[in-house]
């Protein structure tokens, strides 16, 4: 099944993600290689593709998981967790409807 995880920056959290993104980054590409991976990406802090200084205020991962457990211990094991970039994470199911797959 597919699951969302929903995840919401600290404020000030911009210099600790850059350090952690090469981390996170393969964790996503492992997914993707695995046949995984719906879609992932930061929200930026404001109405611009690079935000710059500004940073992000979040991040958006869909992937499947065997389980709600599952895809929960994968999102705690990220990066950004362990290195204090997140301050919430939500972990739900997912349903995807559209695009519908031709």
């Amino acid at each position: 099944m597919l699951y969302a995880i929903i995840s919401e920056d600290q404020k000030d959290s911009l210099e600790r993600r850059l350090q952690a993104r090469s981390a996170h980054l393969e964790r996503l590409t492992a997914l993707q290689s695995e046949g995984r991976l719906l879609l992932a990406g930061p929200h930026p802090a404001i109405d611009s593709e690079d935000p710059g200084p500004a940073g992000f205020s979040g991040s958006l991962v869909v992937a499947e998981f065997p389980s709600l457990d599952d895809a929960q211990q994968w999102a705690n094991a990220d990066p950004y967790v362990t290195a204090d970039v997140y301050d919430k994470v939500t972990v739900k199911p997912f349903k995807k409807v559209f695009p519908q797959s031709l």
